[in-house]
């Protein structure tokens, strides 16, 4: 553990400073940028300072690091506000979206791909993997819609937009786009799942424990799925990049207060040091969770190396 969060170290300066560079990257002056057409030299010259754009480029870095460490990612342009403030108010919205999403695709995905393996070459199994391949092929902002045209605008089981207040109010008002991502979630986890099921069930230990007299339940719950959610667990922690991105656009569609709706706001807007800020959070929320993800790799399987 401590030898993989040393690894991060290099990991963590590189994110570093892609963010410091979001900035400076930007053509043209970022101060006349932020300001618009209208503004006056004196107010691009006063932006200019107050953003500490006018010291070399080196002292930039070293003043930005220095805030990082003490926590500062500077202020909004547009909203007044602290950017530790705007993130940190909608950060629990993001997060409680992308377990949602995370916990429903393993919900579906896992009864359907043992369902597809053990009915293999059926038309069970050809219908789920022509499921899983259109799922794939669509836009997810397209389900999105059409998901709210049909339980929202149609139906009216669902609502259109919003977070709720509390608790169930969540897990109502955030349906739909879990089930969003989802869609396209899903049969990430369930392609790769299905073929792993299918090789344990060839397995010599399957036949054995079929031997020794174990139920067919036990044997898939306690031989099969263990052996193969190993994989799952993995993938679903690669796709996290995935679905924090997605979750970006799927906020958008359904008005979600998370950390997408202001990427999007704030791009639009020209708000860079809250997109500099939410480029840094979401870089080091994939690193986290990759990590994580390897932790949790070698629980389930203990012969696994982390190195």
């Amino acid at each position: 553990m401590l030898q993989r969060l040393i690894q991060l170290i290099p990991v963590i300066f590189g994110i570093s400073v892609v963010s410091f560079l979001i900035i400076h990257l930007i053509p043209g002056d970022p101060a006349t940028i932020m300001l618009g057409p209208r503004a006056t030299p004196e107010t691009v010259r006063q932006l200019t300072v107050q953003m500490g754009l006018d010291k070399p480029l080196y002292d930039q870095y070293l003043i930005f690091i220095k805030n990082l460490f003490q926590g500062e990612l500077g202020n909004s342009i547009l909203m007044k506000q602290s950017v530790n403030k705007l993130i940190g108010e909608r950060l629990g919205t993001t997060f409680f979206l992308v377990i949602y999403a995370s916990l429903l695709s393993l919900l579906i995905s896992i009864p359907l791909a043992l369902w597809s393996a053990m009915k293999k070459g059926s038309l069970i199994d050809g219908g789920f993997r022509a499921i899983s391949i259109i799922g794939l092929a669509m836009p997810s902002f397209w389900i999105g819609i059409l998901l709210m045209l049909l339980l929202s605008i149609k139906l009216k089981l669902f609502p259109v937009s919003g977070y709720g207040k509390n608790f169930g109010g969540h897990i109502y008002y955030l349906f739909l786009p879990a089930l969003t991502i989802t869609f396209g979630l899903a049969p990430v986890l369930m392609r790769p799942l299905r073929s792993k099921i299918i090789s344990v069930f060839s397995s010599e230990y399957i036949e054995a424990a079929r031997a020794r007299g174990l139920k067919e339940r036990a044997v898939v719950i306690k031989h099969v799925l263990r052996n193969a959610i190993n994989g799952t667990i993995t993938i679903l922690g690669v796709n996290i990049g995935w679905l924090l991105g997605g979750s970006v656009v799927i906020e958008t569609v359904f008005s979600v207060p998370g950390l997408g709706q202001l990427l999007i706001n704030s791009i639009l807007a020209r708000d860079y040091p809250v997109i500099q800020g939410l480029v840094l959070v979401f870089a080091i929320l994939v690193v986290a969770v990759n990590l994580l993800t390897d932790l949790c790799y070698t629980i389930l399987d203990p012969r696994v190396d982390l190195e």
